[in-house]
């Protein structure tokens, strides 16, 4: 990708914790990050991928046309091996579809009552797709965080899922980390680690 069209990028999301989280990981590397908030009329993106990879470049591909800037967008969910791997890529959709955070954890708690701790693993997967309008060039990048499901949420920060993720590690769940603990050694933070190695190399 050239150089000028990575001067400012559009964060392909509307949600506001992710937004922050990205401005905040990328404000050492010189990067203008604006979201979809910037642009209202970019109508609600439909995410019929069957991955968090396929989901990435569809937000991504979409956001690029409709402004002709370089995208950088994100898939990320929560994958519980007791569930098989749900709820995965309807993380955020796990209650319905207008479903709100309260909504996600009450079902995923509700469908794990009864399995005992060292049956509740869990991970975060993101997956970033940085892509360029001008040549339909994609590059990806992924982090992973290992944890186990709480039986009831704690702790008051992050969003999502954050309030019933155990780090083994640590002891604490995801919402009692600072937000620059979290974006350390998140996911999030693991993908974006990396994206920021290849802004270190253009």
């Amino acid at each position: 990708m050239e150089d000028d069209h990575l001067k400012r990028i559009v964060f392909a999301s509307r949600n506001r914790g992710k937004i922050d989280e990205i401005r905040t990981m990328l404000t050492d590397v010189g990067i203008d990050v604006g979201s979809l908030n910037d642009y209202p009329d970019i109508p609600e993106i439909i995410e019929d991928g069957k991955s968090f990879l396929e989901n990435a470049l569809i937000k991504a591909k979409t956001v690029a046309e409709a402004t002709g800037r370089t995208v950088l967008a994100d898939d990320s969910g929560l994958e519980v091996d007791a569930l098989g791997g749900a709820p995965g890529i309807y993380s955020a959709r796990y209650a319905g579809q207008d479903a709100d955070d309260g909504s996600n954890i009450r079902r995923l708690l509700n469908e794990l009552k009864g399995v005992p701790p060292e049956k509740r693993g869990a991970l975060f997967r993101c997956v970033l797709v940085l892509y360029s309008p001008a040549n339909g060039r994609m590059e990806t990048f992924e982090g992973r965080w290992l944890g186990i499901i709480a039986d009831r949420p704690v702790g008051r920060g992050g969003f999502g899922y954050d309030p019933i993720f155990i780090l083994p590690d640590l002891g604490v769940t995801v919402a009692e980390l600072s937000s620059e603990a979290k974006n350390r050694i998140s996911h999030r933070g693991q993908a974006i680690a990396k994206l920021k190695e290849r802004f270190a190399r253009k």
